[in-house]
């Protein structure tokens, strides 16, 4: 269900990107303002960019959001204030944490997150060797390279 929904972000998002770059260039008067004359097959033009955009917000979520164990030896209680410190220089801020080591962080900014849909949340789940960590790949692998080289120099 969080593909789809996620999915359907992305598919509304690029047809607001779209009508925006539009509105700019019918402004700036560097295209006609008739979608007719705008695009080649004019109105049928229409339902094929909505085809690529639905093809293109299908298959992001799978490449744009994953999950990715980061090795933390440790006493959850001793992790946290490193955790927390990583997540902090990183812009994020703890949302939720459970009885079992469990934690959630969000960005701090709201542009931040308004600009990435409210998808900006990195869940971290504890496991034998550290946490799993699952959220935006590019953020995620940024911080789980961080909480490792943190983790290996306090050692």
């Amino acid at each position: 269900m969080k593909y789809l929904k996620r999915s359907v972000k992305y598919f509304f998002y690029y047809v607001i990107l779209l009508v925006i770059i539009i509105l700019v260039l019918v402004a700036f008067k560097i295209v006609e303002a008739d979608l007719s004359k705008m695009f080649v097959n004019g109105y049928d033009s229409l339902w094929q960019i909505a085809l690529v955009f639905a093809a293109m917000a299908a298959a992001y979520p799978r490449f744009g959001f994953s999950t990715r164990s980061a090795y933390m030896p440790g006493e959850t209680a001793a992790l946290l204030p490193i955790i927390k410190q990583v997540l902090d220089e990183h812009g994020y801020k703890m949302t939720e944490q459970d009885a079992e080591g469990n934690l959630k962080f969000r960005k701090r900014s709201p542009l931040t997150r308004m600009l990435k849909m409210g998808e900006d949340t990195l869940t971290f789940t504890r496991t034998a060797t550290g946490y799993d960590v699952e959220g935006i790949t590019k953020d995620m692998v940024r911080v789980v390279g961080a909480l490792e080289y943190k983790c290996r120099t306090e050692e």
